[in-house]
């Protein structure tokens, strides 16, 4: 038997008596609907302005 942290239980025919787990799908954010969506645009425009010129030069030196 599979023991959830949030006390969901499930049944098993495993060869091993008790699992205890922390999360499942009765108590995880993506399942249930509660699951918090990050904005990463800001941090992707950021990361082409700190790195995309980098990259450009690079490719420049190679090919001179």
């Amino acid at each position: 038997m599979i023991v959830c942290a949030c006390g969901a239980t499930y049944r098993t025919r495993s060869t091993r008596d008790n699992l205890k787990i922390g999360i499942c799908a009765a108590c995880h954010p993506f399942f249930t609907g509660e699951q918090k969506f990050v904005d990463t645009a800001g941090r992707v425009e950021k990361f082409a302005r700190r790195y995309g010129s980098v990259k450009a030069t690079r490719a420049a030196k190679k090919s001179a």
